[in-house]
């Protein structure tokens, strides 16, 4: 049987592949903004409890180091092998295992980018909106955040291929996504190609999502801001 044959008679099998990847990447790029965001405003602003805000800063500056620090396999197979099955979720699908730790460990990621664009608004902001009445969370909520939101689009937009590429690394832990599928393919047609195949299908889906975030960052840009744009993408 030719290659042109094979790829056409797993295309199916393939296919279901792609879709549990982008299932994966999306999954830990929603987990990880959900997560990121009130972390970077734990980070940046107080409650006006000193022992409730060194309590959150603590964890949170805990949390950012140990899903940093790890690779992402050791995170798997420590959440999939050791802290899931502890805590009575030994039961949890793959897949969710693999959501689940790319979701935290683009929290810890995506938390940092957040951080960086909030503290990069002018204090007198906040000043300003406190003065006139608002609250302080809604003063984060509708002055703060609309900035610093569209300051850390670029960086943000970033997390997408790393999520990607990082889906992967899912295999390891039996998620059938598409770098399984491509090797379970291989394994029963003797058909190598499929990796080209798989490599290939892993460039369009980043090439596609980072025309489309790039799309979305020139749509929110503020006008004459050089951070982001078409002019900075040279490869897109």
């Amino acid at each position: 049987m030719d290659f042109i044959s094979i790829l056409i008679d797993w295309a199916p099998y393939l296919l279901t592949g792609v879709f549990i990847t982008l299932g994966l990447t999306a999954a830990g790029l929603g987990i990880g903004i959900i997560m990121g965001l009130p972390m970077a405003i734990g980070q940046v602003y107080s409650t006006g409890n000193w022992w409730l805000d060194k309590i959150i800063k603590s964890f949170i500056a805990v949390f950012v180091w140990f899903f940093r620090g790890l690779p992402i396999l050791v995170l798997l197979f420590l959440f999939y092998f050791g802290i899931f099955p502890a805590i009575g979720m030994g039961s949890l699908a793959p897949f969710f295992v693999g959501a689940i730790v790319l979701g935290l460990r683009g929290a810890a990621y995506q938390s940092q980018i957040f951080r960086g664009a909030i503290q990069s608004i002018n204090e007198g902001q906040m000043t300003a909106a406190r003065s006139l009445g608002m609250t302080k969370l809604s003063a984060i909520k509708n002055i703060i955040l609309p900035q610093s939101f569209r300051i850390a689009l670029p960086g943000w937009s970033n997390e997408y291929p790393n999520i990607l590429t990082d889906s992967a690394v899912c295999y390891a832990i039996g998620v059938a996504e598409l770098l399984t599928r491509s090797s379970q393919i291989v394994s029963q047609t003797y058909e190598a190609s499929i990796y080209f195949v798989c490599a290939g299908i892993f460039i369009i889906l980043n090439y596609a999502g980072m025309k489309g975030l790039l799309a979305l960052e020139n749509r929110i840009a503020v006008p004459g801001f050089s951070g982001s744009g078409e002019d900075n993408q040279v490869f897109l």
